[in-house]
This record gives C-alpha cells, structure tokens and sequence, in this order.
C-alpha cells in the first residue's frame, strides 16, 4: 500500500466513525493524543477516547493536503471540517504524527486548531 493510500484508508476510518478500523492500525500498546488532552495508553483506551469523541459529534471530514513519511514515522497535513449535533460545522487544520513499528501506529498525535 502507498503512504497516501495508508493515509488515505487510516482517515476514511475516522471520518466514517469506524473505531475498530482506525484500531486495527494501532499496535495493541499504543499511545495517542488527541488535541491538548492527555495522552491515553493500550487499543482500549484509544477506542473508549475515540468512540467517545466521534460519538459526540455528527462527524468529520478529513482533506489530505500533502503527507511526510520517514524511517519509522508518517506525518499528515490537511484541514478537518467537524459538523455538531446541531448540523453546523467548524473547519480546522490538522496536523497528525505518527511513530510506527512494523508499520503500525505505536505512538500517535493529532493537533487540531
């Protein structure tokens, strides 16, 4: 699989609220940061962060602007557009890094704003 289209696969999990498939992109020991929050640690702790975000929103809309893959690393750019329960939306850019071993995500942050 191309950098783009694992990129591409790994958004199109979270924008359609598949939390078990952005999971399956994860080491079981993970570590992901989302935004300012604390870092939380293992797949579970990712799903019941995730779920719970994508669940208290209406969704999100990911646009992949240009990415950066190194050595044991991926970097994604683009903007986010979330839309509220309420229907109305906020677009952001954002900023992911990824640490990877064996070509799963075992250390992850993503900066919105």
């Amino acid at each position: 699989m191309t950098a783009r289209a694992w990129w591409t696969s790994l958004l199109a999990a979270v924008d359609g609220k598949d939390v078990p498939g952005f999971l399956e992109f994860l080491t079981d020991d993970a570590e992901f940061r989302f935004g300012n929050g604390p870092s939380v640690h293992g797949r579970e702790a990712v799903r019941s962060l995730v779920a719970g975000f994508l669940g208290a929103i209406g969704g999100t809309r990911h646009e992949l602007t240009r990415h950066w893959d190194g050595q044991g690393s991926a970097v994604a750019e683009g903007v986010v557009t979330y839309t509220r329960l309420d229907g109305s939306t906020l677009t952001l850019p954002f900023v992911n890094v990824f640490d990877l071993r064996d070509e799963d995500v075992y250390w992850c942050t993503a900066d919105v704003g």
